[in-house]
């Protein structure tokens, strides 16, 4: 496979690709995990509290260097150390069951070096807090250059991502180079509103999708016909329900389709595919607000994309690794199998001719990045040249 396997268990492998992609150096890399490959050998589980305590040291090292450069005026290179600072807090934030001792002061912790390299560095990235019925969906809104009004897409999580790490895939930087605006959303079940305000996964992503459209129309630098949504992992399955329901969606994409999430958990209970972080079964009930595993799998057992997908009209674009080891490649050609009323029905296979074949292109991110950037650039009128 694809991805750099520096431990003997793929979900630790594929933490550290997430990483590499988001920005990690690979000198720290090697630092943070030649100490603990051992730890990793007793499976996914067990070796975490040593995981976080050298990705922590790690990150408490760079938070210290850029406090030197802040005080020598070199805001540009604190920001850079601050940026993967709050990136390796947040990777072993990720590795943590819920409640583990250090969890929430970790992540505490990578919030602040975020929004400080924010300001040091200048960076086009506003943090906004979206409205919802109940609580509110903090977001990251990076801008287009020039006056606009612009192209705008809303990009949501995953089960276990949040939006800086949205941010980190470059994905909105690719939009704004084609002139399309981006708002990274944590989600009920994702990234600060599931830590901080214990807002559960609300399934019917409608919902709050519809909430972020309703906040962008707000605002003067966003051509309000021209919105679009895409999601990664189970933002997969959770973009081409908002677009098939919310009608203010003039287009979408999945990066990685996830077409019936509710029967991907009875295969995950035979141990077929993996999973996508340790501790999976007590995550996804926190993230669910389920008290047990079956009250989890009772309120996920609707999240399938049947009936669904033929409700889509707008151009849709579906992306999919072919080797991607936790959600099938199949599920790709259900997806699009029932775009049978969208205006401009496309599906699109990483191979490893080019690359992205695992999960979300864990082992390379550059290729599904820019052909989704381009899909919007061409659907929402963008730029690609």
């Amino acid at each position: 496979m694809a991805l750099l396997e520096i431990f003997p268990n793929y979900i630790w492998n594929l933490s550290v690709a997430i990483a590499m992609e988001s920005g990690a150096q690979l000198g720290e890399i090697v630092d943070m995990c030649q100490p603990i490959r051992d730890a990793a050998a007793n499976g996914a589980d067990a070796g975490t509290p040593q995981f976080m305590e050298q990705w922590v040291a790690m990150a408490d090292k760079l938070i210290a260097l850029a406090d030197e450069d802040e005080a020598r005026g070199r805001s540009i290179s604190a920001s850079n150390k601050l940026e993967r600072a709050s990136l390796y807090l947040i990777t072993a934030e990720r590795m943590q069951g819920r409640g583990h001792p250090g969890r929430r002061e970790t992540y505490a912790k990578a919030l602040d070096a975020f929004e400080r390299s924010t300001n040091l560095g200048g960076l086009n990235r506003e943090r906004v807090d979206i409205a919802l019925s109940s609580g509110t969906m903090p977001a990251l809104y990076t801008r287009a250059a020039g006056d606009g009004p612009h192209p705008v897409v809303v990009y949501c999580n995953g089960l276990d991502s949040c939006k800086e790490l949205l941010y980190w895939s470059r994905l909105p930087e690719a939009l704004a180079r084609r002139g399309i605006s981006t708002l990274c959303v944590d989600q009920p079940g994702s990234g600060e509103t599931l830590r901080l305000q214990g807002l559960p996964v609300d399934p019917h992503s409608e919902h709050w999708a519809s909430a972020a459209v309703d906040w962008l129309e707000t605002r003067a630098d966003v051509d309000r016909t021209r919105i679009g949504m895409t999601g990664i992992s189970l933002g997969g399955h959770f973009a081409p329900r908002a677009v098939a329901f919310e009608p203010r969606f003039a287009s979408g994409a999945v990066w990685g389709a996830n077409h019936d999430w509710a029967e991907v958990q009875q295969k995950r209970l035979r141990r077929e595919g993996e999973n996508p972080v340790p501790h999976y079964w007590a995550h996804v009930m926190w993230a669910f607000g389920a008290q047990d595993i079956d009250e989890f799998h009772r309120r996920s057992e609707a999240m399938t994309l049947d009936g669904v997908m033929h409700r889509i009209t707008v151009p849709f674009l579906i992306t999919h690794g072919e080797k991607d080891r936790q959600i099938a490649l199949d599920y790709a050609h259900r997806s699009f199998g029932q775009l049978t009323a969208s205006a401009r029905p496309e599906l699109k296979i990483f191979t490893s001719r080019e690359g992205g074949i695992e999960h979300v292109g864990a082992d390379n991110m550059a290729f599904g990045r820019d052909y989704i950037a381009d899909w919007f650039a061409d659907t929402l009128g963008g730029r690609v040249a």
